[in-house]
């Protein structure tokens, strides 16, 4: 017989109680249990950041991590971003932009941006080439990424706030 944990996550501003098997990754569980199929699975070695989430803030690769280990965290995925049908600053200009193309890396790359602006509202071009360059992307060349999150990171500081949870100055 496996042995099962339970753990307690919130997610996206949700709390979970979830029994796992201790070697249970947090991005099946995220995606298998919690249906938030947006957090993709790429490369399952931690190397490609399409798994890219936000725990207690800082990204971290859910296809690396255990799900035990994020018992008593917070979790935020890219479902997270959107109010309902109106966009985040960063999803509305990573479209406007071009900024993703067949968009399998997008969810990844939108949380590493997301945790970026919140610790550097006001980046350089050099600064999100930095932010972003743990996630691979084969599409876009990587130049609509950083014009979109530079255009995003414009409207938050203009008063679009990038936390989904944040009031939104009129």
């Amino acid at each position: 017989m496996t042995q099962r944990c339970t753990i307690h996550l919130t997610v996206n501003g949700r709390r979970h109680t979830i029994e796992v098997e201790p070697r249970r990754l947090l991005v099946d569980v995220l995606r298998d249990e919690l249906g938030l199929t947006g957090v993709h699975i790429g490369c399952e070695h931690g190397v490609c950041g399409t798994c890219t989430v936000l725990r207690d803030g800082a990204s971290i690769r859910s296809c690396i991590t255990f799900a035990v280990q994020a018992d008593g965290t917070e979790i935020r995925t890219v479902e997270s971003l959107a109010d309902g049908a109106a966009l985040h600053p960063l999803q509305d200009e990573f479209w406007a932009k071009q900024g993703l193309q067949c968009g399998y890396c997008t969810p990844g790359m939108l949380m590493r941006a997301c945790e970026l602006l919140e610790h550097n509202p006001e980046p350089t071009p050099t600064q999100v080439r930095e932010g972003i360059a743990s996630n691979l992307c084969r599409c876009t060349g990587y130049q609509y990424i950083v014009e979109a999150v530079l255009a995003a990171a414009a409207r938050v500081r203009a008063g679009q706030d990038v936390t989904p949870d944040a009031e939104v100055n009129q």
